[in-house]
């Protein structure tokens, strides 16, 4: 196989997603030179800079087809700290024009950032995914231990009564603090005025990392280790969900520091952390319908363009310290792709298939028209600009956002997913039917490692048709079946297997389990439940 991505099915909207992002996601790298050694990473949409939280979410598009996956992540390990922090970005290019001239190398940890360090696991990761490379991960392993263990302890970062991560008191996970006026612009330190609390989406972030690690020290060989990280992520998870779930969705921030703020309505605040909740797996499968339900009664009821808000109702105009943050704007209330496309993937994974496909097909309807794609619109739809934004440059080529969409599409609605490295351990869940779509060709491909996995889909006359190809894979299928059906039968090669019909909410699925090597058939035998 030729290592390519690709999807074909005879409709625009879908067989053009792949080239169209990746086209903003290629014209965001950005190659720099440190030490007299080349980095090749991908800028972030607002600045000229390399930041580990944009570069992580960013690398669920671009290990598809880049060749360097290493480079940004070793210097992120290269200049960790010797408490086990990691920096927020660097950059060899001037920010603050025209301030700010000199390019020299410049690095940052913004203080009450408390996300770091689980983007900097999952970075590495993602990478390990594609590029198969046992030895390099063994050898960032003890930088990544070193980066949790640093949350872990940190007065700044762990909260001991509570047993979660805390930060300041923060649009969610962005980068400035409330102060209640104490401060004259964006407050990015931690001060003894600091209004502390506790943010859902570092604790999913953090229970995520966890994970990672237990998987990969269970993938070499170390239960005892593996076992103690999985202990640490059902605690976190069990510790968060208690203190954070309202009933409908995650409360945006429990304040550990008592400060009231006249005209936010914090019950009802519902942050961009949330689908991200239920993608890296804290929200049961009821939590998760739940906040997707709420973000589905909110678009009928919003009369912005799109639901996908930084954080719904916003904060009153300008208390964060910058005048420009009005009600809207940026991370204060304005529409994000980041958000639409977590969005979309929980949506496929927990029975709203259909909704899943209009957050994607709604996206790309609105960047095929204007070949462009921000990290943030306005609710009418304006798109951000160096004027309205607290940074210096808002390009049109948000690679951050455009990588959510990407991930939404290829593991959400072609439904193909690396559970382990290289899809020798893979998840396999086309759910095209959602999109009315009978036929489809698909190949995930990473180029780096010139691996591959791929697989035909045909819809006809009461039976669905696989052919399936990966030089080896261990895959779970989950095949979604045309609406109030059920699997008759599941043969492969001819032979009959054992499968099991499932329901989630109003979405008939069938899975099964398949070694592949090379090409294999599979036939899916439907029986209507209606007859």
């Amino acid at each position: 196989m030729e290592a390519k991505t690709f999807v074909k099915t005879g409709r625009k909207e879908f067989d053009a997603f792949i080239p169209k992002i990746r086209s903003f996601l290629e014209k965001n790298s950005l190659d720099v030179i440190i030490d007299g050694k080349k980095i090749r990473g991908y800028r972030t949409p607002d600045t000229k800079s390399i930041w580990i939280r944009d570069y992580s979410d960013m690398l669920r598009g671009i290990r598809y087809f880049e060749k360097d996956l290493k480079s940004t992540i070793e210097h992120f390990a290269e200049t960790q700290a010797e408490n086990g922090r990691i920096f927020d970005y660097f950059t060899t290019f001037p920010e603050k024009l025209p301030s700010e001239r000199e390019n020299w190398t410049k690095y940052v940890r913004v203080p009450v950032e408390a996300d770091v360090e689980y983007r900097f696991v999952k970075a590495a990761f993602l990478a390990w995914q594609a590029t198969g490379d046992d030895m390099w991960m063994q050898r960032l392993l003890p930088k990544m231990e070193k980066a949790l263990h640093y949350v872990l302890i940190h007065p700044w970062r762990w909260d001991d009564n509570t047993k979660l991560v805390k930060r300041p008191y923060t649009i969610d996970t962005w980068d400035f603090a409330y102060t209640a006026g104490a401060h004259e612009w964006l407050q990015f330190q931690i001060t003894d005025n600091t209004f502390w609390g506790i943010m859902h989406g570092d604790n999913s972030g953090y229970y995520e990392a966890f994970r990672i690690m237990a998987l990969l020290y269970g993938y070499f060989k170390n239960p005892r280790l593996g076992a103690l990280w999985q202990e640490r992520a059902d605690a976190l998870k069990a510790n968060m969900n208690k203190m954070f779930w309202n009933g409908k969705f995650y409360t945006h921030f429990v304040k550990l520091t008592p400060v009231e703020i006249p005209g936010v309505k914090e019950k009802a605040q519902l942050s961009l952390s949330n689908p991200m909740d239920i993608n890296r797996g804290v929200a049961t499968h009821d939590m998760a319908v739940s906040i997707i339900r709420e973000y589905i009664k909110r678009r009928e009821e919003t009369d912005a363009f799109a639901e996908w808000f930084s954080i719904d109702p916003p904060f009153p105009d300008g208390i964060f310290g910058d005048e420009r943050l009005i009600k809207g704007a940026y991370v204060n209330g304005g529409i994000m792709p980041l958000v639409g496309g977590e969005l979309a993937k929980a949506s496929f994974a927990h029975g709203f298939e259909t909704y899943g496909v209009s957050i994607l097909k709604r996206y790309y309807d609105m960047v095929a028209t204007t070949e462009e794609t921000y990290l943030w619109y306005f609710p009418d739809g304006t798109p951000s600009s160096v004027e309205t934004s607290t940074s210096p440059e808002a390009t049109p080529i948000d690679g951050w956002g455009a990588s959510a969409m990407l991930f939404a599409f290829l593991e959400g609605l072609a439904g193909v997913e690396d559970k382990l490295k290289l899809f020798r351990k893979s998840r396999i869940s086309p759910r095209w039917l959602a999109a009315r779509v009978n036929e489809a060709e698909v190949q995930i491909s990473y180029e780096n490692s010139n691996s591959a996995i791929g697989y035909s889909f045909k819809y006809k006359d009461g039976q669905i048709f696989l052919e399936v190809h990966s030089q080896q894979s261990d895959i779970l299928f989950h095949v979604l079946l045309p609406e109030n059906s059920s699997a008759k039968s599941v043969s492969v090669s001819g032979k009959d297997i054992e499968f099991a019909n499932l329901q989630i909410e109003q979405s008939s699925y069938v899975d099964f389990e398949v070694k592949i090597s090379k090409e294999t058939k599979i036939k899916i035998d439907i029986l209507d439940k209606c007859r």
